[in-house]
Parts: C-alpha cells; sequence; structure tokens
C-alpha cells in the first residue's frame, strides 16, 4: 500500500510555488497547467497516514480548509475552463498551498502506529519514541513484504533495547564482571558491542529469561543476512519468518523488562 510521508508533501508544494514567483512583478498565482500537479499534492495528502497528522486546534482547522480549497480550485478550473488566468481562485490557491505546507511542517516522518507496544518501563524522555519508532517501520515493511527492512529494524530496536537495559538496570561493576565472564574478547564499554554481547549479558544478568534469549539469538542470525556474503554463504536470504522471528523477539524483549 502506497503510503506518503510529509516532507514529501511539502517537496511537492515547492515545486508548485517556485513557479508562480517566477516573475517578482506579477501577482502570484497557481495556473490551470499546474492542476496535474495540484491533484498529486492531494493524491499525497489522502496516502499520508493519519497518525502523522499531529495538528490540533485551529491548526487542524485551517489545515483542512486548506485541503478543500485546493479541491474547490480544481473543481472551478474544470467548470469554467475560460476562465481569465489572474481570476482571484487562482491567487487563492497560492494560500492554501502556502497554508498547507507551513502546517506540514509541523507534522514528523516517523511516528509509531497507535498499535505499536508501548515503552513506559523507559524512562529516557527520547529513547522509547525512537525505539517505537523502529518497530512501527518494521511492521509497517512486513505488512508491505520488505523483509529485509522488518528484519533490520526490528533487530535494532532489540539491540536498543538491551543496551538500556543493561546500562540502566545493573550498577557498572555487575556489567563488567558479567562481560569479563561471557564476552571476555568485547570492550568494556557496551556501546560497542554486538547484538550477540547484548543478548549473553542480559540473560546472565537476569533481565530476560531463556526463551526471550533462544528467540533473540536466532533473530540475531537472521539479522545478519543482510551481509551479503554471509546471505550467499548460506544460501539464505530474508523472508517473512525471519521478519516475524525479528519481532517476536522485540515483543518477548519488553514483556521481560517491562
Amino acid at each position: 500500500m502506497a503510503r506518503a510521508v510529509p516532507s514529501q508533501i511539502v517537496d511537492l508544494i515547492d515545486r508548485v510555488l517556485s513557479k508562480t514567483f517566477s516573475d517578482p512583478r506579477a501577482l502570484p498565482i497557481v495556473s490551470k497547467l499546474q492542476s496535474a500537479e495540484i491533484s498529486a499534492v492531494i493524491d499525497l495528502i489522502s496516502e499520508l497516514p493519519s497518525e502523522f497528522i499531529v495538528l490540533s486546534g485551529s491548526d487542524y482547522s485551517e489545515y483542512r480548509v486548506s485541503i478543500n480549497g485546493l479541491k474547490v480550485l480544481l473543481q472551478f478550473w474544470e467548470n469554467q475552463p475560460s476562465a481569465p488566468a489572474t481570476n482571484p481562485q487562482a491567487a487563492q490557491g497560492v494560500q492554501y498551498l502556502e497554508v498547507a505546507r507551513e502546517l506540514l511542517t509541523k507534522c514528523p516522518d516517523e511516528i509509531p502506529s497507535p498499535a505499536t507496544t508501548e515503552l513506559a518501563f523507559v524512562g529516557d524522555p527520547e529513547l522509547p519514541d525512537s525505539i517505537r519508532n523502529d518497530v512501527s517501520a518494521a511492521n509497517r515493511a512486513l505488512v508491505d513484504g520488505l523483509w529485509k527492512a522488518s528484519t533490520i529494524l526490528a533487530g535494532a530496536a532489540a539491540e536498543a533495547l538491551l543496551l538500556w537495559a543493561i546500562t540502566t538496570k545493573k550498577a557498572a561493576p555487575d556489567i563488567e564482571n558479567t562481560r569479563a565472564a561471557v564476552i571476555p574478547s568485547a570492550p568494556k564499554d557496551p556501546n560497542g558491542w554486538v547484538l550477540d554481547g547484548y543478548i549473553k549479558v542480559a540473560r546472565a544478568l537476569g533481565l530476560i529469561e531463556d526463551e526471550t534469549a533462544k528467540q533473540a539469538d536466532l533473530a540475531r542470525e537472521f539479522r545478519n543476512l543482510i551481509h551479503p556474503g554471509r546471505a550467499a554463504r548460506l544460501a539464505k536470504a530474508c523472508d517473512r519468518g525471519t521478519a516475524l522471528s525479528a519481532l517476536a523477539t522485540v515483543e518477548l524483549i519488553v514483556r521481560d523488562l517491562s
């Protein structure tokens, strides 16, 4: 299913507006020749997931008015093919585009879907949203059949959760002693570890269950398939199963940590 993001629509509106101000001596208007581009703006807005529209109050009202105004302008051109180029509707169209552009710049290109698992137990004010964005994107990629993207994004979310848990829930001496015991060749700083290290240390510290560690280790193997050489040697590739496995790992980690 096609999906648009706010910045993509802003870029298209900029293209349309750049043609309206080509002559600084003239009144800025949109031309009937730009009807295809304006139609494309409306089409992209219709493909914009509702959760991306983080507008409220008068901003949201103005956003809806601007979109409807552009639709009315297209209908006017269709019903009045001989209308003069400098008609009031054409000038009003510029204002509608400018308002829509300004409001869309307030909207993010990434936001977790409402169905994405909450991470209220993570105290960091920014980290939960970052991880939830990855999980939400992984789920969207799964629906769209983008197996590799889904596997990679879910694996990244799992890695971020384990790193947070290790560095937040245990004192530094516990981490260092455990690291020396289970991954002695890894650097002392947990930020320099790989997913395998996070899984082993988190399990040794009792942060995740055996079931979760086993599932995470399986997802780790699948995530390694992003490397072309490894995938070729093993004659394997990311598929729906690897994506589901990686997403299941995230859910199990969240269950254990919460």
